[in-house]
């Protein structure tokens, strides 16, 4: 789930080598913590946190193929 996370903000970013994601897990749990450039925050969550929501899907999609909860936190 990191790598798909670290997938998506690279192509929405103009500094993909500023991109890091750090997870943090517990038993079924998983927090996703992502931290992009300042100038490239807006971007990364788009008008209204639509961007960050569709994120968010994917993510949670992809937790309940492996039976887990996930969450996703954006950082600068």
């Amino acid at each position: 789930m990191k790598e798909i996370v670290e997938f998506l903000a690279k192509a929405l970013v103009d500094n993909p080598d500023q991109v890091q994601v750090t997870a943090f897990e517990s038993d079924d749990d998983l927090q996703l913590e992502l931290r992009v450039a300042e100038e490239d925050l807006g971007k990364v969550i788009g008008r209204r946190g639509r961007i960050a929501k569709s994120m968010r899907t994917v993510l949670k999609a992809a937790a309940i193929k492996d039976g887990r909860r996930v969450s996703l936190d954006i950082m600068e």
